[in-house]
C-alpha cells in the first residue's frame, strides 16, 4: 500500500503524460462532458448561453462575418458556438474528437436546417485542403496543450488560414495561476460518479510548476476492476508569454481582451483572449 500511495502522489514532468483523450473519447465521461457542455447556467466545458450569445454576437461583428466567411471551430465540442455562426451565415467547419458531443452537433444543425461540417478528429491530427478567414479556439482549450503540441497547432493554423485570415483563441491567466494551491484529497465517487458509473475512489493532486506557469490535476481512479491515471494540465500566460509565443511561430499579435466577448483587457483579468495574424 505505502509503495502505491507513494505512487499516487508522485510529481511528474511537465508534460511527461497526456490523457485528453480519455475525457473525451471514454464513453461514460464523454456523456459526463457532454452533460456540463449543454448546461447552460454554468461555465465548465461550455461557457455559460448568455456568454456564447454575447461572445458570438461580438465576433461576427469584429471579423465582419457574412455568408463569404469560412470559419473553423477547433475543439467545437456539442457545436454551440458553430451553429451560433452559422446562423449568423458563416461557412463553418467544426472539429472534435469526442464522437458523442459531435452526434449531438450534427442533429443540432440538422434540426435547425444548417450546413455545417463536423469532423470527428484529435485536432492536433487534422488535415484540410480549406482555406479559413476565422479559426477559433475556445474555452481556453490552448492551455492544456505542451508546449510541442502547440507549436504544432499554431503551424497548421498558419497553413490553413487565407491571406488577411485571423486566429481567435483564449487562455488563463497568471492571475489564476497565483490563486491555484497544491492539494492531495481522495473521495469515493468524486464528482458525483463523473469517472465511472460504478463505485469507485479517486485521489486528486493538484501540482504547482511555478517556473513553467504550469498546473497539473492528477486523478487516480481506483475501481473494483481496474485502477487508472488521468492528467489534466493547463498552461498559464500573461500578454508577453502569449505573444511571444505567437511571434514565435510566425504571427503577428493585432489585439488583446479579457474575453472572447470582446472586453476589454486589464491586468485583473483571469483570462486573455488573443486575436493574431500571420
Amino acid at each position: 500500500m505505502f509503495k502505491e500511495l507513494k505512487e499516487i502522489n508522485t510529481r511528474p514532468k511537465p508534460f511527461e503524460f497526456y490523457t485528453a483523450e480519455e475525457l473525451w473519447t471514454n464513453e461514460h465521461t464523454a456523456k459526463q462532458m457532454l452533460s456540463y457542455h449543454l448546461n447552460e447556467s454554468i461555465d465548465v466545458s461550455s461557457r455559460n448561453a448568455e456568454f456564447i450569445d454575447r461572445s458570438v454576437e461580438w465576433i461576427v461583428s469584429r471579423f465582419g462575418v457574412d455568408n463569404t466567411t469560412e470559419v473553423a471551430d477547433f475543439g467545437c465540442g456539442p457545436g454551440l458556438y458553430a451553429k451560433r455562426l452559422a446562423e449568423a451565415g458563416a461557412k463553418v467547419t467544426g472539429i472534435d474528437f469526442s464522437k458523442n458531443s459531435l452526434n449531438y452537433a450534427k442533429e443540432a444543425a440538422a434540426q435547425a436546417g444548417l450546413d455545417i461540417d463536423y469532423v470527428h478528429a484529435n485536432y492536433l491530427e487534422f488535415e484540410t485542403d480549406k482555406k479559413f478567414d476565422l479559426i477559433m479556439m475556445i474555452m481556453c482549450d490552448f492551455c492544456a496543450l505542451s508546449p510541442g503540441q502547440r507549436k504544432t497547432l499554431l503551424a497548421n493554423f498558419a497553413s490553413f488560414l487565407r491571406p488577411g485570415g485571423a486566429v481567435l483563441l483564449d487562455v488563463y491567466s497568471f492571475n489564476v495561476f497565483k490563486q491555484k494551491e497544491e492539494s492531495a484529497t481522495y473521495e469515493l465517487n468524486q464528482l458525483n460518479g463523473f469517472w465511472s458509473p460504478e463505485d469507485y475512489y479517486c485521489f486528486v493532486n493538484i501540482f504547482k510548476y511555478e517556473e513553467e506557469k504550469l498546473t497539473l490535476d492528477k486523478y487516480n481512479i481506483v475501481e473494483v476492476s481496474r485502477t487508472r491515471v488521468v492528467y489534466n494540465w493547463l498552461q498559464y500566460f500573461n500578454k508577453k508569454s502569449l505573444q511571444d509565443e505567437f511571434e514565435k511561430n510566425g504571427f503577428t499579435v493585432k489585439e488583446f481582451y479579457s474575453d472572447v466577448a470582446g472586453s476589454p483587457f486589464n491586468d485583473e483579468t483571469s483570462e486573455l483572449a488573443v486575436v493574431a495574424k500571420k
